[in-house]
């Protein structure tokens, strides 16, 4: 019959790994030990850290990370009323780029709009989210961010790019644009 021998140090208290090593002990404590606390969990195999606590692991990439979804909220706030109105904001596209003729694709640009701010408020929801809990597990979130904005805004220009597409003017103008 074969019995399981526990690994080393398995279920030996501090004080006793240190006496096996030949280490003295840390500090003497004249009031009489607790009852050991028992063997931290394990989880998938490994055993399982434990929560940081004080002061964050990485201080720069949490400000970082902080001041990165701060110009996102900033953004997305700020891009709410144009995707909102996104007919006018065409119209002023096209006249400023020089096109000439007068957008007509309202349907598309207010349906599309309203797809585009959420979009925006979905993206932004997860950066933050995926964000905040990297660095309530002590590790790294300073890319989540910034891979958030390219996901979030390739999806926006998508959006944005089938209104544009869909109106004759529009495309009539950037294909009849002078070159230079």
């Amino acid at each position: 019959m074969s019995v399981d021998r526990p690994q080393y140090g398995e279920y030996a208290s501090p004080e006793e790994q240190r006496a096996r090593a030949g280490l003295p002990p840390l500090i003497a404590d004249p009031a009489p030990a607790a009852a050991p606390s028992p063997a931290p969990a394990r989880a998938h195999g490994r055993g399982a850290r434990p929560a940081p606590q004080g002061t964050p692991a990485h201080p720069v990439g949490r400000l970082v990370t902080l001041v990165l979804l701060g110009f996102g909220l900033v953004n997305v706030l700020s891009s709410i009323p144009q995707f909102v109105n996104m007919s006018t904001t065409l119209s002023e596209s096209m006249s400023l780029l020089g096109l000439e003729g007068e957008f007509s694709n309202f349907a598309a640009a207010r349906t599309w709009g309203v797809i585009a701010v959420v979009v925006l408020l979905v993206g932004y929801a997860a950066t933050a989210w995926l964000s905040f809990r990297q660095m309530k597990r002590g590790r790294v979130a300073w890319w989540i961010p910034l891979i958030g904005f390219v996901i979030t805004m390739s999806l926006v220009s998508g959006c944005i790019s089938v209104v544009m597409l869909g109106d004759p003017a529009f495309t009539a103008g950037l294909l009849n644009a002078p070159a230079g």
